[in-house]
């Protein structure tokens, strides 16, 4: 196993207590969505259980001094920094599976099928939720701490962005001229990623 990956397992594990926490925080949230068109549902828990779930090991750090226990683990800064962001791209994608899922069958169960070409889009609109969210969040974690950089100077705004995006999302889906930009979104994404690994 990488150092990456061990440092992945170690997110996991150190994120584990806070999982019934999530887990509800998901249940409230696919109930209070589901009154709404199911196709919100996917970018609205990005927002709101990824970038929670992805900042814990931050917040743990904090609390615990693991960035003590990093400094003697055989492992290096580069890594400990690499798997950060590989655990925050796995909890999106996870939360991507999930969400894409309880879409499907939330719009079979009130008869209202996602095309393919909405739920691309929405996929979309999630990836570029949490690029914002984690290249604007993870360095300030990484440089400065948890404790010292709120969740909320980034969650508030980003939340008002997701829902205008939202809005907005609904109503160009049909655009075919859209369909060419998606591509786009997800590479520019992996750059800005790629960025904020370099920064932070």
């Amino acid at each position: 196993m990488s150092a990456v990956a061990r440092m992945v397992v170690l997110d996991l594990r150190t994120a584990a207590p806070n999982r019934w926490q999530s887990l509800l925080l998901f249940g409230v949230c696919v109930a209070v969505l589901a009154g709404n068109r199911p196709v919100v549902i996917v970018p609205a828990l990005v927002l709101l259980l990824t970038s929670q779930y992805a900042a814990y090991p931050f917040q743990v750090g904090d609390k615990a001094g693991l960035e003590t226990l990093y400094a003697v683990l055989p492992i290096t800064r580069r890594a400990v920094v690499h798997g950060h962001y590989a655990w925050a791209v796995t909890c999106f994608f996870v939360t991507a599976v999930v969400g894409t899922v309880v879409t499907l069958v939330l719009g079979w169960v009130k008869s209202d099928p996602i095309g393919g070409r909405e739920l691309l889009t929405t996929l979309t609109l999630a990836w570029a939720i949490f690029v914002v969210n984690v290249a604007i969040q993870f360095p300030l974690f990484i440089r400065f701490g948890y404790s010292r950089i709120s969740l909320l100077s980034t969650f508030l705004p980003l939340a008002v962005v997701m829902v205008a995006l939202t809005r907005l999302h609904l109503r160009i889906v049909s655009f075919a001229t859209l369909q060419s930009w998606l591509p786009v979104i997800w590479v520019a994404g992996a750059a800005a990623i790629a960025v904020s690994v370099a920064v932070a």
